[in-house]
């Protein structure tokens, strides 16, 4: 599979923004994992290549070689999320297919430090739209554990479709968990998500959090 088209890309919406995940954040994202480490625990994936707690940085980088690697052969989209500039947490559209499929899974984190500022869902916006619009993915699902009520809100406010439940679907926190599949397609968003995620968050404030409105996309 050659590169996806539209990669690498940096997308970006008032202080909120998506870069592409780089070797020299080996350190940012060990030192916001160790200090999230409960925080993070209850929804994490159990495999040695993304660590919550080690003092060394040799896994992270080896898992940003793996990452990176996945994106150069058109199966992920790995980006950091920043606030401001700084790093915020971690969103990546993966397990991309391609054929008649066109599908993908969205998955996202947050530093604590920065939750509750409408980050994520404005990082997801961002993603979706570019995935739909730019990349030509035509789904995108979201899996997320019943117990996680912070993430069913994001993909709530942002209108995905709950799709049901999937027994057993991933290992995380050391043992298999269920986990409620969330999904949206072109269709259900022929204005683009950010659109409607800047209405619902208008609304919601009375004005925008974000000075800045207009999205902007700049190749690293």
């Amino acid at each position: 599979m050659n590169r996806i088209r539209g990669w690498p890309v940096t997308l970006a919406e008032g202080p909120v923004a998506l870069r592409p995940l780089r070797l020299r954040d080996a350190m940012a994202l060990r030192e916001t994992r160790v200090r999230n480490a409960d925080w993070l625990r209850p929804w994490e994936p159990t495999h040695p290549e993304m660590p919550l707690q080690t003092a060394s940085l040799t896994p992270y980088v080896a898992m940003l070689q793996a990452i990176r690697a996945e994106a150069r052969h058109g199966i992920s989209m790995p980006w950091a999320v920043t606030y401001n500039g700084a790093f915020a947490g971690q969103l990546t559209v993966s397990a991309i297919v391609w054929g008649s499929a066109r599908s993908a899974q969205v998955g996202y984190w947050i530093d604590r430090a920065y939750a509750g500022r409408g980050v994520i869902p404005t990082a997801v916006a961002l993603a979706v739209d570019h995935s739909f619009f730019t990349v030509g993915l035509h789904r995108i699902e979201a899996s997320i554990r019943p117990e996680n009520r912070a993430s069913r809100r994001v993909a709530e406010k942002l209108g995905f479709r709950e799709e049901g439940l999937r027994k057993r679907q991933l290992h995380i926190d050391g043992a298999w968990r269920d986990h409620l599949c969330y999904a949206l397609t072109t269709e259900d968003v022929p204005g683009g998500l950010l659109a409607r995620w800047r209405r619902r968050r208008d609304d919601v404030s009375g004005s925008g959090p974000f000075p800045d409105g207009a999205p902007r996309q700049e190749r690293p």
